[in-house]
């Protein structure tokens, strides 16, 4: 497999991983947060870099229905990063010499906001990508024959994700924060840090397995009529 495709790989998961341990602010410290947070939007660059190929077939990209999601989803997750980035300006500590952090709580929310939706777009910007994630990964544990019996234990174990997603978005407020809704209930990391990333990963697979799955019901409808 090509080597450069794999680091494009390595280097996409390390930024989904850099998204997850942002999402920890009140355990990390703002210092961290913001090495962290500006590590991954490098990262981000970086993506767009290696796919800029992509934006010169966009109209073509654009047609059918399964296109025409993949778009959307690649739109919203681009305005979802560069509200992320502004926000991070004007508010940002590290920048403080060069100009004067913005604490307003407006824009802390906003910021809050477009992380919570990164979170959810690109769990869906992936569950589109999930057939070529998958042959990765067969391809680099050497599994080239389809089975049953495993893919029955794959489907239980996305199922099970899933079903532990949908409870793990109400453990985290998932619903207030991408409503913009002011609450006080938030994660106490003193009890438990583990479980806020277990949770966090869960959603993820949740919004991975309803697009995957949605995607080739829709499919399979397109192919049906």
């Amino acid at each position: 497999m090509n080597k450069l495709f794999l680091l494009r790989i390595a280097l996409d998961c390390l930024a989904a991983g850099l998204l997850l341990f942002d999402l920890s602010y009140w355990w990390l410290g703002n210092t961290a947060h913001e090495i962290a947070g500006t590590a991954m939007l490098l990262l981000v660059i970086v993506h767009n870099a290696f796919n800029r190929r992509w934006y010169g077939t966009l109209a073509r990209n654009a047609r059918g229905r399964h296109g025409l999601f993949n778009v959307s989803v690649t739109t919203a997750l681009l305005v979802a990063m560069t509200v992320l980035l502004v926000t991070s300006v004007l508010i940002s500590h590290a920048l403080g010499g060069v100009m004067p952090a913005y604490s307003g709580f407006t824009v802390i929310q906003i910021h809050t906001l477009a992380a919570y939706w990164l979170l959810v777009v690109v769990a869906i910007h992936l569950g589109l990508r999930w057939p070529t994630i998958m042959s990765v990964a067969r391809n680099l544990v050497g599994i080239k024959r389809p089975n049953a019996i495993r893919s029955g234990l794959l489907r239980l174990i996305s199922t099970a994700i899933a079903l532990h997603g949908v409870w793990s978005s109400f453990a985290l407020g998932l619903g207030t924060k991408l409503a913009m809704q002011m609450t006080l209930d938030w994660w106490n990391f003193e009890e438990s840090v583990a479980f806020f990333f277990v949770h966090c990963m869960a959603v993820t697979g949740l919004y991975i397995s309803l697009t995957y799955y949605g995607m080739k019901l829709v499919d399979r409808r397109k192919n049906a009529v």
